[in-house]
């Protein structure tokens, strides 16, 4: 874990958002060093952590020189080519690298991942580069692009042979079929490199314009089997890909069956309720995890979590927003992650724990709304 005598291990992240940035909380309490490979000296993780490394993630050089300079190297984002990562592990840095490319694969490319899961929990899908390929799959459909994209980005609702000629004329496409799901769900999981691994309650997520405004833990809509059956999903593919460190696994509902919609090889939205709903968030475990530490346990800490993420709105002075807010809810956990106010980019979220999920919902929804400055101070 650690080969300098009597020091504290170095953990570094490549990347300096949000992610990286509530991983200093737990890093702090565990005694564990924080190195960022940043962008630039302006990314919000720079704020709370102060052993930063300005450099381009795509340079071979400044990505290696990072990676030997620390004990173990972990990720904020998963746009570091997979084949630089392979090219840093080939040189004798794999164990290193946590998760490795050959678990990242699967994050990063979408085919991969597709050809990963099982049939029975995945939508019908096909990889095209032309549009005579295309023709007999079924419109309406989703369009995706064969590598990256998140937060509806990549992503396309394709409704006729023109709009998808269109988007063709760019590269090739992974096409899936519209699914019509009656919810959409995350199970994050954790695994250590010896391969211990754990798991948290499954989490509903509410999505508008393709990005995640809040989430409902334990998922309301999924029995006890189901939300079992979930969480064994999520499990297996952990094991399978390898992975070491938090994952999460989108899934859509559709009546009783579940169906692996994206995986995402880091700690992830859907699991802030974690730092203060779970025994152990989302954020130490991954350490914990990277580190071949044993793992945390997974329990709430209250019946009921609800997670609402603030989007910018009209105003960009948040901190106005505190007096109201922990005046009217003195439960409401509030996280801002120092960036920049855009409209619709997320800036920051808030969690409530409680028995009733209906009210959590509620008190989560007057807070986000008031950070955006469209909930009036009286507002219910």
């Amino acid at each position: 874990m650690n080969s300098r005598r009597n020091a504290p291990p170095i953990v570094g992240v490549i990347g300096g958002g949000q992610l990286a940035r509530m991983m200093a909380a737990p890093a702090g309490a565990l005694g564990i060093h924080l190195r960022l490979l940043a962008e630039s000296a302006h990314e919000c993780a720079n704020q709370v952590i102060p052993d930063v490394v300005i450099g381009d993630f795509r340079d071979y050089e400044t990505l290696r020189t990072f990676v030997a300079s620390c004990d173990v190297v972990t990720f904020d984002h998963e746009h570091v080519p997979n084949a630089l990562l392979r090219r840093v592990a080939s040189e004798g840095l794999e164990e290193k690298l946590q998760p490795g490319p050959n678990a990242l694969q699967y994050a990063q490319e979408k085919v991969k991942m597709r050809e990963l899961v099982a049939a029975e929990f995945s939508p019908r899908w096909r990889q095209v580069a032309h549009i005579d390929e295309a023709r007999d799959f079924g419109f309406p459909c989703i369009a995706k692009s064969l590598i990256g994209g998140y937060d509806g980005k990549g992503v396309w609702r394709v409704e006729n042979e023109h709009e998808l000629t269109e988007l063709l004329k760019h590269g090739g496409l992974l096409l899936e079929e519209l699914v019509p799901f009656d919810a959409e769900i995350s199970v994050l999981v954790a695994r250590s490199p010896h391969g211990q691994a754990a798991v948290w309650a499954v989490t509903e997520t509410i999505q508008e314009n393709g990005i995640c405004v809040q989430t409902i833990t334990p998922a309301p809509h999924l029995s006890e089997a189901l939300a079992g059956k979930a969480q064994a999903i999520a499990l297996s593919i952990a094991e399978q890909t390898g992975v070491v460190g938090v994952m999460a696994v989108e899934m859509f509902l559709v009546g009783e069956d579940l169906l692996v919609n994206e995986l995402a090889m880091r700690p992830h939205n859907s699991g802030h309720w974690s730092i203060e709903g779970a025994m152990t968030s989302q954020f130490e475990q991954h350490l914990r995890a990277v580190l071949d530490l044993p793992l945390g346990a997974t329990g709430m800490r209250a019946p009921h979590a609800v997670m609402g993420n603030i989007l910018g709105g009209d105003t960009s002075d948040l901190h106005r927003a505190y007096l109201h807010l922990f005046a009217r809810d003195p439960g409401l956990k509030v996280h801002l992650y120092g960036k920049e106010v855009r409209p619709g980019r997320k800036v920051g979220h808030v969690t409530v724990l409680g028995e009733d999920a209906k009210r959590l919902r509620a008190r989560a929804l007057h807070a986000t709304e008031f950070f955006a400055g469209r909930a009036g101070e009286h507002d219910e």
